[in-house]
């Protein structure tokens, strides 16, 4: 009796997702030697990405859940000190459904708090579709996000959606959109600032800088849709507040990336 292809790809899936769960160090080797043409030197990892897939399968993971929480690492920046630099919290649902929307301002963001994507921006001005915003939203929080790259961490963090501040891109910036500024860190050791501006589903203008914000295009990986920014975004007035910060809320970790949006200095 011949296995119809539905039940191959089932049974496929679901090993996948096993070794995910308990062997991401297989997945990872296969997912690098599709990428890159070579496998993750385990013994000695010979970059930043390298070490992370390292951490990802022999560190202490144990905090990761939390800081890769939209809602919960809110508690882990107030812990530090900073909770006065959060965007405004207006909500939070574990079913998009129960959602009130007359409830929240005229503009606002919806995301949900355990992946990378979905999001809806709400303008009431130019009217919006409650039912149809709360189905979409029900959909991210059924997706297990950490099987789409294996990032098993993920997968430990409660689904939830959130509604927060929307804010608009400052006209100072050279940007058509708002710029993200984020700090690689190492044990509170601020390294150098990935920017991304310019950004739309065509692309992205990316630039690395390091502390003194001399731009390093040699460290940038480009392509079609991640653009060369050619150094073009200004330093920031407050950027030593930035890496202040930076430095404080990565402290005690091997590695961590701090992101920012600045609004008004």
């Amino acid at each position: 009796m011949a296995i119809s292809e539905s039940i191959i790809y089932k049974i496929r899936r679901e090993c996948y997702k096993y070794l995910v769960d308990h062997f991401p160090r297989i997945i990872l080797d296969r997912i690098w030697k599709k990428d890159f043409g070579y496998t993750v030197n385990w013994e000695h990892p010979r970059d930043l990405n390298e070490k992370i897939e390292w951490l990802i399968c022999y560190g202490d993971t144990k905090m990761w859940p939390q800081l890769a929480d939209k809602y919960k690492v809110r508690e882990y920046v107030t812990q530090r000190g900073y909770g006065h630099i959060l965007p405004q919290l207006y909500g939070v649902w574990n079913d998009a459904s129960k959602i009130d929307f007359s409830k929240l301002p005229e503009k606002f963001i919806l995301k949900c708090n355990h992946d990378s994507g979905s999001y809806h921006i709400v303008n009431k001005q130019e009217g919006y579709d409650p039912i149809g915003i709360s189905e979409k939203m029900n959909r991210y929080l059924n997706e297990k996000f950490g099987y789409r790259y294996c990032e098993p961490h993920y997968n430990k963090i409660k689904p939830l959606v959130i509604a927060e501040e929307f804010f608009e891109a400052p006209l100072d910036t050279n940007s058509t959109s708002l710029i993200d500024y984020k700090v690689w860190c190492f044990d509170g050791n601020p390294y150098c600032i990935f920017t991304c501006s310019n950004r739309s589903h065509k692309g992205i203008d990316i630039n690395v800088f390091d502390l003194d914000w001399h731009v390093h295009p040699e460290y940038a990986v480009f392509s079609d849709h991640y653009r060369d920014g050619n150094g073009e975004v200004p330093k920031p007035m407050i950027l030593n507040n930035m890496l202040e910060v930076a430095s404080s809320l990565s402290k005690g970790l091997p590695q961590a990336r701090v992101d920012f949006y600045i609004i008004d200095h």
